[in-house]
C-alpha cells in the first residue's frame, strides 16, 4: 500500500487488515516480519488516536448542542 497519500482511518485500517492477513498466512515472509509488526503497531496507535480524537469532538459537539438547546429554552421562558 502506498504511504505517499495522507493517512486516514479507513486507509490505516485496510492496511492493518492486510498486514494481519499476511502474518496469519502460512506464507508469511519472516525476513520482513519485524518491519510488518512495526508498521502494524504504528497503524494501531494511529487508529486509537484517531478514534479518541473523534470521540472527544463528538462529545464537544453534543455538549454545544445541549448548551444551545438549554439557552434557547431559558429564553423562551422569559
Amino acid at each position: 500500500m502506498s504511504r505517499n497519500k495522507p493517512l486516514s482511518y479507513s486507509r490505516a485500517l485496510t492496511e492493518l487488515e492486510g498486514i494481519v492477513g499476511e502474518i496469519d498466512s502460512e506464507n508469511a515472509d519472516l525476513d520482513t516480519l519485524e518491519e510488518k509488526i512495526r508498521r502494524a503497531a504504528f497503524l494501531i496507535t494511529f487508529c486509537r488516536e484517531k478514534l479518541r480524537n473523534t470521540e472527544e469532538e463528538v462529545k464537544k459537539i453534543l455538549s454545544e448542542i445541549e448548551d444551545s438547546s438549554s439557552s434557547e429554552g431559558e429564553e423562551a421562558e422569559r
